[in-house]
C-alpha cells in the first residue's frame, strides 16, 4: 500500500497525453483511482493517420487505438466518455460534468487538446451546419468526409498546411478534381523553407491537384437549398465550384477550462519544466500546453505527437514525486503519396540552408543553419539521417555547410565521436 493509495487523479481529455499519461501513472507507481474523461465515444485513438491511412480506408477505427481496451482494465482505469466538463472548482478539488455530476480530485491533469480554426467568412455558420463542409479532428469528421470521396467529385481544401495537402494525396489517389487554396505565398510556409514548399507543390501539381497560393477566401456560397457548399470566393472575385469542402487552417488550443478556474493562459496553459500550471495540484499536457524548452532557449506550444506523449510521461511523474523535467527537441512527420517528411527542431531565424541530394528526387535532406549551429532538419524518405539530425540538433553541433550538403560523405561521418 502506497501513500497515494486513497487519491484520486482525474485525466480530462483523451487524446494522444491522456493514453499516455493513465499508464504512465502506474509505472510511476500512483496505486489511486485514474479518471480518464472524453467527450468523444472512443478510447484514446492516434490523430495523425486520420488524414492518412485512415482516410484513405487503408486504417480502421480500432487499429488507431493508441492502447487496447485490455490495457485499460489492467490498469484500473476509471473512463467517462461522451461527457463534457463544464469548469474546475479549484477551491472544492472537483470538477463539473455536463450531466451535473461533480467528481473530486487530488491530482488533475488538463489534457484538452484543441479544435479546428473556423474559417472566418459571412456564410461559416451556415456552411457548417451543411453536409459537405468539414473540419478534420476527430474520427466523426472523417467518417463524414469519406463517405463524399467518389471519383469525380470536386473537392477544395482551404489551407496548404499538413493536413490540407495531406487530404489532397488522399483525394487525387481516389479519383478526385482536388484545389488546394492557401493565404500564403507558398504552402507549408510556416514550417518549412522555400525549396521545401517547391518541391511539394511540383509533386501535388504531377498528380493533377490544383495549388492556388496566395488567395484570400472572403465567403462560401450555398445551394439554391441552402444545405450544401456549391461554391467557395475568394477576395479577387474568383469563384471555385465544388462537391465538397475541407477546411485545415490550424489549430485553437482549448484553454477556456483553465482560463475559467483561473490558471495562468498565455497561447496555451502555461506550464513548468515538469507540466505543472499555476496551482499545484493542477497540471496539463500536449497541443493545449505553453512551456519552457531549455534546449531552444524559450517557451513554445507544439501541436505535436512526441510532444504529447513526452509531456504526459513528465506529469506522470511529477504526480508521483519524480522529477523528470521535460526538455525535448520537437520533432514532426507527414505523409502525402510515398513522401515519408520528417521534421526535427525549429527553423525561425535560419541563415542558410544546406541540401544533402537533390530536390529533383524523392530521397533528400535539408539542413537549415545559423552561423554554422543546425537548428533544424527536413528529410524526406531518409531515416537514417532523420535519427542523425535528431542528435545534431539535440548536442547543437556546428557542421562545415560544404561538408554536410557533400552527399558522398557519410553524414555520420561528421558527426563526433560519442
Amino acid at each position: 500500500m502506497t501513500e497515494n493509495t486513497h487519491r484520486t487523479a482525474v485525466i480530462v481529455g483523451a487524446g494522444h497525453a491522456a493514453g499516455e499519461l493513465v499508464t504512465s501513472l502506474r509505472d510511476n507507481g500512483w496505486s489511486g483511482r485514474i479518471i480518464l474523461i472524453g467527450d468523444e465515444p472512443h478510447l484514446p485513438y492516434h490523430r495523425p493517420p486520420l488524414s492518412k491511412a485512415y482516410l484513405s480506408g487503408a486504417a480502421t477505427a480500432e487499429s488507431l487505438l493508441i492502447k487496447s481496451p485490455a490495457t485499460y482494465i489492467k490498469a484500473n482505469v476509471e473512463i467517462i466518455n461522451n461527457t463534457r466538463v463544464l469548469c474546475i472548482d479549484r477551491q472544492r478539488k472537483s470538477v463539473e460534468l455536463a450531466n451535473g455530476e461533480w467528481i473530486g480530485y487530488d491530482k488533475l491533469v488538463l489534457t484538452t487538446g484543441g479544435r479546428p480554426r473556423p474559417l472566418s467568412v459571412p456564410k461559416t455558420s451556415l456552411a457548417e451546419q451543411s453536409g459537405n463542409f468539414h473540419y478534420l479532428h476527430t474520427l466523426g469528421d472523417v467518417d463524414a468526409m469519406r463517405r463524399q470521396f467518389e471519383p469525380g467529385m470536386r473537392l477544395v481544401i482551404v489551407g496548404g498546411g499538413y493536413v490540407g495537402l495531406e487530404v489532397a494525396a488522399v483525394a487525387v489517389k481516389v479519383g478526385l478534381k482536388v484545389t488546394v487554396l492557401e493565404a500564403f505565398p507558398r504552402v507549408l510556409a510556416r514550417v518549412t523553407a522555400p525549396e521545401l514548399s517547391a518541391f511539394y507543390e511540383r509533386k501535388h501539381r504531377e498528380v493533377g491537384v490544383e495549388i492556388r497560393t496566395g488567395v484570400q477566401v472572403s465567403d462560401v456560397e450555398m445551394d439554391r437549398s441552402g444545405d450544401a457548399v456549391s461554391a467557395v470566393l475568394c477576395a479577387d472575385g474568383t469563384r471555385v465550384p465544388a462537391d465538397l469542402v475541407v477546411v485545415g487552417i490550424g489549430l485553437i488550443p482549448n484553454t477556456e477550462l483553465a482560463q475559467e478556474a483561473g490558471l495562468a493562459v498565455d497561447n496555451g496553459i502555461l506550464v513548468d519544466e515538469h507540466a505543472q500550471t499555476s496551482d499545484p495540484d493542477i497540471y496539463a499536457a500536449g497541443d493545449c500546453t505553453n512551456h519552457p524548452n531549455a534546449s531552444l532557449g524559450r517557451r513554445l506550444r507544439l501541436e505535436s505527437v512526441p510532444n504529447a506523449l513526452e509531456q504526459a510521461r513528465t506529469a506522470a511523474a511529477a504526480i508521483c514525486g519524480k522529477q523528470k523535467p521535460y526538455n525535448v527537441i520537437p520533432w514532426f512527420w507527414s505523409d502525402q503519396y510515398d513522401l515519408k517528411l520528417k521534421m526535427v527542431g525549429l527553423s525561425q531565424g535560419y541563415e542558410q540552408l544546406v541540401v544533402r541530394g537533390s530536390l529533383d528526387s524523392d530521397s533528400f535532406s535539408a539542413f537549415y543553419l545559423k552561423d554554422g549551429l543546425v537548428l533544424a532538419a527536413d528529410t524526406v524518405n531518409r531515416p537514417p539521417e532523420f535519427m542523425l539530425a535528431k542528435r545534431i540538433i539535440a548536442e547543437r553541433l556546428r557542421l562545415d555547410p560544404e561538408q554536410l550538403a557533400d552527399d558522398s560523405i557519410p553524414l555520420k561521418s561528421l558527426l563526433p565521436t560519442p
